[in-house]
């Protein structure tokens, strides 16, 4: 059944206005940050979100400060009218969607980030290279999470969590929340924002919300669109084989190599090609040896043309060692 429709708000100034007067009549505020096609994990994070705040705000913004001119920003998929529908389906829906046209605009004189609108462009529209603007008037304040943003997905993409860091920091000046909703999907992204909200004192609890799945395992992701019936056959590899190593540990076979190679051997027999695969301390994200505490196994792995991520945490008591 159809709930209320969001206040759909697109100005930055009016985002914080709505924002500081919900605030002033003692309500407490929860916010989805979100870059749009939405699927039954982002609507997971909306209902984690309403366990713990009056009112909800999910943004939907492409923020292309954290795609480089190779990766897939003008291909990402967007349905703004069917995200507004699955929020209302929501019971008790959300109360705002924040939908900037480009947070990197400054004014009329940064003509080079306002030209590519909500893509990003450059001034030649060849795609993204910067969200700074060659004169000197746009964008050049970046946030960075120096140890968090290494390795993992920050080996193969060098800017996004400078990327990530830096749009989450302004939509949290923005809108202000009390809140805010992560999935562990991104477990990395997940992490590393709460330790730049702890190192910059926000005033903000972020909160990790568990990986939701289609019925064959498959880590929702938005990009999962782009996969062949083959390649989506090809995919459920990543789960299986994350499944099989977190009950090989949870056994006692402990050697991190060991797991690690067979989650590899699985992908690569599937028909895939792994990016990474790395057994972690879940807080540090530092690689381990052997799991002896709480690790999580994150994977990217490539698909045809489709990039995908998983991860699975495995805890291991001290009496099962």
């Amino acid at each position: 059944m159809a709930t209320k429709e969001p206040l759909v708000i697109t100005d930055k100034h009016e985002m914080r206005k709505w924002s500081r007067a919900m605030k002033s009549q003692g309500k407490t505020i929860g916010f989805v940050p979100t870059m749009g096609y939405l699927h039954q994990g982002h609507i997971s994070l909306v209902r984690e979100a309403q366990h713990h705040s009056d009112l909800i705000v999910v943004s939907i913004y492409v923020n292309p400060g954290q795609f480089s001119p190779t990766e897939d920003l003008s291909t990402y998929p967007s349905n703004f009218r069917g995200d507004i529908e699955q929020l209302m389906a929501i019971p008790g829906g959300v109360d705002v969607v924040f939908h900037p046209h480009n947070l990197y605009h400054y004014g009329p004189t940064n003509q080079s980030v306002d030209s590519g609108g909500d893509k990003g462009l450059d001034r030649k529209g060849t795609g993204v290279v910067s969200c700074v603007e060659d004169s000197g008037f746009g964008h050049e304040t970046w946030v960075r999470v120096e140890n968090l943003e290494k390795g993992m997905c920050g080996e193969s993409r060098p800017v996004f969590f400078r990327g990530v860091a830096t749009i989450v920091t302004k939509l949290f000046n923005i809108v202000e929340p009390d809140f805010a909703v992560f999935g562990k999907k991104d477990y990395q992204q997940w992490r590393l924002i709460q330790r730049m909200v702890r190192d910059l004192d926000f005033s903000i609890k972020v909160i990790g919300s568990e990986i939701v799945r289609d019925d064959d395992g498959l880590a929702m992701s938005s990009r999962n669109v782009h996969l062949s019936p083959e390649q989506r056959k090809q995919a459920l590899s990543i789960n299986k084989s994350l499944s099989r190593a977190r009950i090989a540990a949870e056994k006692g076979h402990v050697n991190c190599q060991e797991l690690i190679d067979i989650v590899i051997k699985a992908i690569h027999e599937a028909g895939g090609k792994v990016d990474y695969a790395e057994i972690v301390d879940q807080e540090s994200l530092k690689d381990v040896e052997e799991i002896t505490s709480p690790v999580v196994f994150c994977v990217a792995a490539w698909f045809g043309k489709v990039r995908l991520i998983d991860n699975m945490e495995i805890f291991i008591r001290n009496g099962d060692l």
